[in-house]
């Protein structure tokens, strides 16, 4: 049986505790892989809530390789897809003896595109030396690469507007027609996916796939005998995204573009492309201005009447159909020469699908959903349903009817703050699912403590930021950097780390990273490996998850405030007004419960191996005065809680003497 050759590898004699290097036999671990196997066995769904530090890959890759069937992993980040398929996977094939064909499979903006690199140097679109020599970079790794996935390229910066020159979309590829087509990277992908008994693929391509069934996730689904969906806390607010609908200036704006390549390569004379493209790009202009006076960068506004809030219907309308006639005029011109190359006929049929989309969003909002338009160096309106229980239900009815379909298996470190996980389920229509609750291994009694500052400023006060950047310039002086800070929003991030610079010594040493300065990888890589330099580390949005900074470079993690949803962001407001609806309590049922799944995640940078000791901070007096605090500080995991200064700096000078009998008793009471 499946559980039995599980129980066997997980066993303190095992393959795995003779091959892999601290593996060590976690009772957690082992209730995990034992559950998912029998889901394998037998079918079904099963939910996992997985603590921080019980091994949860290992727990659903080693079943997951044992059963000897085709299984599809899901991950929410590029980076958990990389990791699985370099990494881990192979190292649990090699220690098993196991030959199964493992593939890797994103999406067409991970990979090169042979034939639009081809293009990219004569399009004039890259004109910065910077850009120019990124694209030469390319050009000279393009020769050597087998798998075409861009993530080989380290130096490459992920907001690189070389990025797109040398990609493609759905709508710019011509598939087959294509004079490259038979050393596609994207296709080749495709096809190694196929025939692979283990594929990793990651949330936004399995539900883009799911919509459009494009890229093949839709062909595997029904021959896989198991989908894994790893963090699968994020699978809600990826789902809606695909879900849904949108259209935005920067899809218009890169078939602008794409007309005058190909006009001009195929068609050159037979319209003046140029300006076609000029006087689309003018009408896009004047529609992002439109928004602008309203809104903060990167705002979201709702959507329920003829205009999205804060914008006079007259003026959205008027600049809405600017662009609408100077998209027809555009269609008109590439409609009379389609038929006289493949990429033409391609460049048609992706306008078609973007006035159509541009003709829905002129129409009022539709019932049973959420519309609403986000603002920032892009324009995007959106629409989507509120969840993706719906779309999961139906899937699962489908199952069930044709007697077929693999087994389900959604699993995180945090997938909510209710017994039963019932929030989880209920939101991603999982009825009926088994659940598990695996608490985490670490004695947080002993490892952690939690310094909630009394004397503090409520989060609504100016000087709340201030006053975080002065904590951290003192806890500096002791631990030397070694401390992440997370925030709940990019303005008080950029202003912590001004105050934390301008507050430093310039020779003291320590040194402030800020997200956005460079990217994720570049900035955890500098944390990491050179701990002894002294960084503080100042981000918020993604570096509430995914990083794992074990060991003594990350001592203490600081959080600004409890991490609540955004009341007048569209898609929370919406969902807001459907509980009250019913009766419920908005805050009680959504708020308090999706912050308490931020927080928890955020706490889980903290603590990451059995020998780390560390100092978390929230620095949010709410925790300790209003009710709801108490609810949210019973969700996090047992940790003391110190309330006086005094007691702060004695755990942060005991963590600067490690002991060497006991690697906890200088943190101890």
């Amino acid at each position: 049986m499946l559980t039995d050759a599980v129980a066997q590898a997980l066993d303190a004699e095992g393959p795995l505790a003779r091959a892999v290097e601290g593996f060590a036999p976690r009772e957690g671990q082992r209730a995990m892989a034992h559950a998912v196997a029998q889901t394998l066995e037998q079918g079904g769904v099963l939910v996992v809530e997985a603590g921080t530090g019980i091994g949860k890959t290992f727990a659903y890759l080693l079943p997951a390789l044992l059963s000897g069937g085709r299984v599809l992993l899901s991950t929410a980040t590029k980076a958990l897809q990389d990791q699985l398929f370099g990494r881990d996977i192979p190292q649990l094939l090699s220690t098993l003896g196991l030959p199964s064909r493992v593939a890797l499979l994103k999406g067409r903006a991970s990979y090169l595109c042979l034939s639009r690199l081809g293009q990219a140097r004569h399009t004039g679109l890259l004109q910065r030396p910077a850009d120019l020599r990124a694209l030469a970079s390319v050009e000279v790794w393009a020769i050597s690469t087998r798998s075409g996935d861009l993530a080989e390229l380290a130096a490459l910066d992920e907001q690189s507007p070389v990025i797109p020159q040398v990609t493609s979309t759905r709508d710019n590829c011509t598939g087959a027609q294509c004079p490259q087509f038979h050393s596609c990277h994207v296709y080749r992908a495709r096809r190694e996916a196929m025939a692979a008994d283990v594929v990793v693929i990651n949330h936004h391509l399995f539900f883009a796939d799911w919509n459009v069934r494009e890229s093949g996730v839709a062909e595997l689904l029904p021959t896989v005998n198991a989908v894994v969906f790893d963090e699968a806390h994020q699978l809600n607010e990826i789902g809606i995204q695909f879900l849904g609908s949108q259209l935005g200036t920067g899809q218009l704006l890169a078939w602008g573009r794409d007309l005058v390549t190909v006009g001009l390569l195929h068609a050159r004379g037979f319209a003046d492309w140029q300006d076609l493209a000029m006087r689309l790009e003018g009408a896009l202009a004047e529609w992002q201005l439109v928004c602008q006076a309203p809104a903060e960068p990167q705002t979201r506004l709702r959507w329920v009447g003829d205009a999205p809030q804060g914008i006079a219907p007259v003026r959205w309308r008027q600049t809405l159909a600017q662009v609408e006639v100077a998209l027809s005029a555009a269609i008109a011109a590439v409609a009379g020469v389609a038929e006289a190359a493949a990429e033409l006929s391609a460049l048609y049929a992706r306008a078609m699908a973007l006035a159509e989309r541009l003709a829905h969003f002129i129409q009022p909002p539709p019932a049973g959903g959420v519309r609403w338009i986000e603002c920032g160096v892009r324009l995007r309106m959106l629409e989507s349903p509120l969840t993706i229980a719906d779309a999961l239900r139906e899937r699962a009815a489908q199952r069930a009817e044709a007697q077929i379909g693999p087994a389900w298996v959604f699993t995180s470190a945090t997938l909510g703050h209710d017994a039963g996980l019932a929030s989880f389920v209920t939101a991603h229509g999982l009825d009926g699912a088994r659940v598990l609750q695996v608490p985490s291994p670490f004695d947080y009694a002993r490892q952690a403590r939690l310094y909630i500052p009394t004397v503090f400023p409520k989060p609504s006060d100016p000087r709340h930021s201030d006053q975080v950047a002065e904590l951290l310039a003192q806890a500096s002086g002791v631990l030397h950097g070694r401390t992440l800070v997370l925030t709940t929003t990019l303005r008080a991030m950029r202003r912590i780390a001004q105050v934390l610079r301008a507050r430093l010594p310039k020779k003291g040493g320590i040194q402030v990273l800020l997200q956005g300065e460079a990217s994720k990888r570049e900035l955890l890589a500098r944390f990491t490996e050179d701990a002894a330099s002294g960084y503080i580390l100042v981000a918020t949005g993604s570096f509430w998850e995914g990083v794992d900074v074990p060991g003594d470079a990350l001592q203490m993690v600081v959080i600004d405030k409890i991490p609540f949803a955004p009341p007048d962001d569209p898609v929370v407001e919406a969902r807001c007004l459907q509980l009250e609806t019913e009766g419920k309590s908005a805050f009680t049922h959504y708020q308090v419960p999706q912050a308490a799944m931020a927080l928890k995640q955020g706490v889980g940078r903290l603590i990451r191996r059995e020998t780390d000791r560390g100092v978390l901070v929230i620095c949010d007096v709410r925790l300790l005065q209003m009710g709801y605090g108490r609810t949210l500080l019973a969700s996090l995991p047992g940790m003391p809680v110190l309330s006086e200064a005094s007691e702060f700096q004695q755990a942060l000078w005991a963590l600067t003497k490690p002991s060497t009998t006991d690697p906890y008793s200088t943190f101890l009471p």
